[in-house]
Order: C-alpha cells, then sequence, then structure tokens
C-alpha cells in the first residue's frame, strides 16, 4: 500500500465480517482516509447501519440505523424481551429493507421474522449515543464451564499483539467444560511467535475464563471468495480430529 499514491481518497466503507480495531487504526494510518464501518445482511437488502461521514464516528461501531430503519437488542434466550442500553443481546431490524421472507422456507421464515421484525442472529449492544457494536454471531458464541464467550473479543485482543497478522477464535468440545476456546494465528511475515507468548498476552488481557487453552498456528486461514475467515471449516476439521 505504502508504493501508491492514495491521497485522493478520502472514505472507505467496510462490511461483510467484523472489522478490528487494530486494522482501521492501520489502515488509516497507511492511506490518510476514513475507514468506516457499516453492517447489513443479505435479509436486510443488504444495509441497515453505518457510521456517519461526517459528525460523530466510532471505531469498533457500526454505527447507528438508516434513515427509516428501527433496530432493537433483544433477550438471546426468549427473543421476547428488550435488553437495556449496554447489555448484549440478538440484534432485530425492522424497515423498508427487510425481506418478505425465504423463497418456499415458511418454517425459516417464521424463525427470522417475528411482527416485521428480522432477527438477525447477530449479538449485539448500544451505548448510550445511540451507536451499535456487533459483539459476535449467536451460532459462534462459546459456552464454557457455564460462561458465555463471544469470540470477536478474543480475537480483538489477538489483533493488539505486535506479531499477529490474522486471527480466529472457534469452541472446540471439552469434556470437563463442554467447550474450550480455541486460537488459531497467522503470523507476520518475518516474525516468530510461541503458544506460550500468546497465552501470556492473553492472560495480560483477558479474563481467565477468556483465555485460549489451544493454539494453532497457520501460514493461510480458510477464507471465502470475498476472504472471510470460514470458521465453519476450522470447526468441520477440529471435529473430524475428534472423530479419529
Amino acid at each position: 500500500v505504502e508504493k501508491y499514491d492514495l491521497s485522493s481518497i478520502k472514505y472507505c466503507i467496510s462490511g461483510a465480517a467484523p472489522l478490528p480495531v487494530e486494522i482501521c487504526k492501520k489502515f488509516e494510518e497507511l492511506t490518510g482516509a476514513k475507514l468506516v464501518e457499516g453492517y447489513g445482511l443479505t435479509e436486510t437488502s443488504p444495509v441497515t447501519h453505518c457510521n456517519p461521514f461526517v459528525g460523530l464516528r466510532k471505531i469498533g461501531s457500526i454505527g447507528v440505523p438508516f434513515p427509516d430503519t428501527d433496530a432493537k437488542i433483544m433477550d438471546i434466550e426468549t427473543g421476547e424481551n428488550e435488553m437495556l442500553l449496554g447489555e448484549s443481546g440478538e440484534l432485530a431490524i425492522f424497515g423498508p429493507q427487510v425481506m418478505k421472507g425465504y423463497w418456499n422456507k415458511p418454517e425459516e421464515t417464521k424463525n427470522v421474522l417475528r411482527e416485521g421484525w428480522c432477527y438477525t442472529g447477530d449479538i449485539a449492544k448500544i451505548d448510550d449515543d445511540g451507536f451499535f457494536y456487533i459483539v459476535d454471531r449467536k451460532k459462534d458464541m462459546i459456552i464454557s464451564g457455564g460462561f458465555n464467550i463471544y469470540p470477536r473479543e478474543v480475537e480483538e485482543v489477538l489483533y493488539e499483539h505486535p506479531k499477529v497478522r490474522e486471527a480466529a477464535v472457534i469452541g472446540v468440545p471439552d469434556t470437563k467444560y463442554g467447550e474450550s476456546v480455541k486460537a488459531f494465528i497467522s503470523v507476520k511475515e518475518g516474525e516468530e511467535l510461541t503458544e506460550e507468548e500468546i497465552i501470556q498476552f492473553c492472560k495480560e488481557n483477558l479474563a481467565k475464563y477468556k483465555i485460549p487453552r489451544s493454539v494453532e498456528f497457520r501460514d493461510e486461514m480458510p477464507k471465502s471468495l470475498v476472504g472471510k475467515v470460514l470458521k465453519r471449516v476450522l470447526v468441520e476439521e477440529e471435529l473430524k480430529k475428534i472423530d479419529k
């Protein structure tokens, strides 16, 4: 990136996957442009939130709902009770961009659409200024020893390590705790890193129950055509190891 003149770029928009805070800061340092994070999904055609281009912007947040779009945070277990400011729950969207349903799939439609609200399957929270934050995917949440652990929170810490290029965190079966945290790490070119270093770094920056119990180093992460890390592939690989 340093080889190119990027002075004409003023704004870039990030979506499709969570934007680690460290990557956002690094991008802005290299380009001089603002990297604005937004949010949406196929079922909402496809955008619902974005950080303002002018005025208050919060790095790490997906911003505020678009005009004519309502959003709320609902209890994960029941989907019926709205959560308070700062509390995590499932993000639900209401607006003109919400789909009418899945073609010929009434049961799936019933699970996602409730009185016109689209339940996204994403865990989020709202701050005092009305800015929304994605905590993680509901299906990716790890339950270890009765504690709820959101992989993204662990990943954000891992990205702060100066030698880490990419990080992905999943839950793996654990006979004692039900699930345990496993981290996959890609190291920056020319750097060396050990599992002990990663564990120690996490001990200094995370609650004890969130610390990865195992670390695997990879040259590359499995990714989709648009560059998303495919966590389901990592999960499938772990399950195959157990089956053997």
